[in-house]
């Protein structure tokens, strides 16, 4: 890297990355730090323990947000604020999310380090439930925050075992008392590997996130009649999880018709009774779409449901079909983006534009704050995954340009 002599510690960087991985740790070499678990809450208090080492103020908000503070020379303007997510999918890889916490907080200890005070305040975020594992709903502390949940629904939410959000939340003493809601803030940055393959086919060291795709989530519930497996005919079967595979297949026909821009999943399916004799009466799964273009989601949103539940109506079954949410395409700020790709290009690495294909807190945030994203590269394109992997010189060069960006937007003349 060149242009600047004011450089974030890569080693030390990787190695506080590699300590809170030690927190869930998988023998697979993945995390599982489900949200607001006793392992989160074992990560949530050493990210606390660090932050506060490094001369950070920490409060928590009510859905569990936590906010590090670093005051700047003038404390009327706007804070910038930089963050991610601590949480994990079951099997997940040590840096979907943490590497935009921790990269944060060696932002914040290199300013210590160097004595940098800034003109605006600096704000580190460890985002709530991020990745929706849990209780169904990502982007939970987010979206609480930017108004796009309702707090007390979210409260309601269950898991699978009956616990909810909000006893959860009380459960591990991260229910604080600061309100979720938006407070005024300048702008967002947010460091996160790519979760895909596009940077490391074409050999780029950093992707300038223009960004979201737009997305559509359903949960879906198909019911038929439960049945002894060896008794019941065929024209007397009313089989929930035979209609259920049909119209997994359904989504998977409406993305492959949409070319690699298409993205159809059902990730989450459960089969009652479950018992390897008896014909399933009922099944629950999860759907969602994404897409660049929102108008592309729209006619997923209109044509999918209809589609479905004439696949039921033909195996005499009943769908539930509930929509979650309908996330627009989000653009993210020109003036942000534009920090990203100029410290890119001041620090020689070769960078490219382009759209999250994941969600991330930072599409939620750019609904009240300017916002931008930036990304690295992981190995082989792979994500939610125990394998996932990046280089320790692909961390540093992804902090490095979310410094400068944070440092050049909290020193702008105003």
């Amino acid at each position: 890297m060149s242009g600047t002599n004011q450089r974030i510690d890569g080693r030390r960087l990787w190695d506080t990355l590699m300590t809170m991985a030690e927190i869930g740790a998988t023998p697979k070499g993945g995390v599982k730090r489900l949200t607001l678990t006793e392992v989160d809450r074992a990560g949530r208090d050493r990210f606390r323990q660090w932050c506060e080492e490094a001369g950070l103020t920490v409060r928590v908000d009510e859905i569990g947000n936590m906010f590090a503070r670093r005051p700047g020379r003038n404390p009327a303007r706007k804070p910038v604020l930089l963050g991610s997510h601590l949480d994990s999918q079951p099997t997940g890889g040590k840096f979907d999310g943490a590497l935009g916490v921790i990269a944060g907080l060696e932002v914040m200890r290199t300013l210590q380090d160097l004595n940098i005070e800034t003109e605006s305040p600096l704000e580190l975020i460890n985002w709530t439930d991020e990745e929706g594992s849990r209780f169904g709903h990502s982007l939970m502390g987010s979206g609480v925050w930017s108004g796009v949940y309702h707090r007390d629904e979210t409260y309601a939410l269950k898991d699978l075992e009956g616990i909810s959000v909000i006893q959860a939340l009380e459960g591990i003493g991260y229910r604080g008392e600061e309100p979720a809601r938006p407070f005024e803030a300048d702008s967002y940055f947010e460091l996160h590997i790519e979760q895909g393959p596009i940077l490391e086919r074409e050999g780029q060291r950093i992707g300038i996130v223009t960004g979201g795709q737009a997305q559509v989530w359903y949960d879906a519930v198909i019911t038929g009649q439960d049945s002894h497996a060896g008794t019941t005919p065929p024209s007397a079967r009313r089989d929930a999880l035979l209609g259920a595979a049909r119209i997994v297949e359904l989504v998977d026909s409406l993305m492959r018709e949409r070319g690699e821009d298409g993205r159809g999943t059902v990730g989450r399916l459960q089969v009652f009774p479950n018992s390897c004799n008896v014909v399933p009466g009922d099944v629950r799964f999860s759907v969602e779409f994404r897409h660049p273009s929102g108008e592309e989601i729209e006619a997923l949103a209109q044509g999918f449901p209809e589609r479905a539940r004439a696949i039921a109506d033909a195996l005499g079954l009943s769908l539930e079909l509930r929509e979650l949410f309908r996330i627009p395409a989000q653009p993210f700020d020109p003036d942000c983006v534009g920090l990203v790709r100029d410290a890119a290009a001041r620090l020689g690495l070769p960078a490219r534009e382009i759209i999250s294909g994941a969600g991330h807190d930072a599409i939620y945030v750019a609904r009240r704050v300017p916002t931008a994203m930036i990304f690295t590269p992981c190995k082989d394109g792979l994500s939610h995954n125990e394998a996932e992997s990046i280089l320790p010189e692909e961390a540093a060069d992804g902090c490095q340009v979310l410094f400068e960006a944070v440092l050049a937007r909290a020193n702008r003349p105003l």
